[in-house]
């Protein structure tokens, strides 16, 4: 197997982190902060919008079975990259939509990526999604870990994870 890893900001991590733990090649999903002006940041803190933190998942992947393009391929499907700090009721810097990349390499495919999407006129408004040198990853507390399988039945999850995640299984069957 040969591993590498990419970091991925759209919006709340705990329907982020269920999308890709459904992605085959991808062998792990942690939750967690990127982007902010303070050391190990606190999930309460974030929620101010003031750290500059951004919730994000760090995804590890194995090279053999799936590409970092094809991870920015699922991205850009399963949130809305047109509307600049929120996700449908979550809004704030910390929902932005942001790529982190962590070299050249990652920085030319995304950018590719978005100009393809951008003359496809797919989305109606042009993609807001940030371009972030990756800094450091702070994990996200315990329980924010596989919070949608430890907490099917907390409203959250039910009306926003829930039909995102069902959305994305039936749209995407071969994933």
């Amino acid at each position: 197997m040969s591993k590498d890893y990419a970091i991925l900001a759209s919006g709340c991590f705990w329907c982020t982190e269920t999308i890709f733990d459904n992605v085959a090649g991808v062998v792990s999903v942690v939750p967690g902060y990127i982007g902010g002006k303070i050391p190990n940041p606190k999930y309460e803190e974030i929620c101010t919008g003031t750290t500059g933190h951004a919730e994000a998942v760090k995804i590890e992947y194995d090279t053999n079975i799936i590409s970092f393009s094809k991870l920015l391929e699922i991205f850009f499907k399963t949130h809305d990259p047109t509307t600049l700090n929120r996700q449908g009721n979550d809004v704030g810097t910390q929902y932005r939509s942001s790529i982190f990349y962590k070299n050249e390499l990652e920085l030319n495919i995304a950018k590719k990526k978005i100009l393809k999407l951008n003359e496809s006129k797919i989305f109606s408004n042009k993609i807001v999604t940030l371009l972030e040198q990756e800094s450091k990853f702070y994990e996200a507390e315990d329980y924010h870990k596989k919070y949608f399988y430890k907490n099917p039945t907390n409203m959250y999850c039910q009306l926003v994870v829930k039909p995102k995640i069902e959305k994305f299984l039936k749209e995407n069957t071969n994933i």
